[in-house]
């Protein structure tokens, strides 16, 4: 059975930096693509980026598209976020989802597995 668990949120300034990491288990992870998402109090799950299964690709919301890099390691199993002058608005809890699919990274509906998230507070 496939597992994630996400690492690495805590509280920060605003213009300050976190690493989120994604540890994954119970499978092989290179056939994997790998998303993160964020989801405030009282809104939606939102996408925030993705890699393919060898890093060849990224995806971003255009938002943190200049700020935050996401990248994997397939020796490791970990996906890394490194998140670059955050915002208080970008306060959330950070999920990672695999799944096997490349397709329309950016739908929640379209990853079949989900680790228990870690909270990001920006403070103001």
């Amino acid at each position: 059975q496939v597992q994630l668990v996400e690492s690495g949120g805590g509280l920060v300034q605003t213009g300050g930096s976190l690493k989120l990491s994604c540890l994954f288990s119970g499978g092989t992870f290179n056939m994997y693509i790998v998303g993160w998402f964020r989801q405030a109090a009282g809104k939606e799950r939102e996408f925030v980026a993705a890699i393919d299964w060898h890093g060849h690709r990224s995806f971003y919301e255009d938002s943190v598209k200049a700020r935050f890099t996401i990248s994997r390691d397939n020796a490791k199993n970990t996906a890394l976020l490194q998140m670059n002058n955050l915002q208080p608005a970008e306060s959330a809890v950070y999920y990672c989802a695999a799944d096997p699919s490349l397709s329309t990274v950016q739908d929640p509906e379209n990853h079949a597995y989900w680790g228990q998230g870690t909270q990001v507070t920006v403070s103001s």
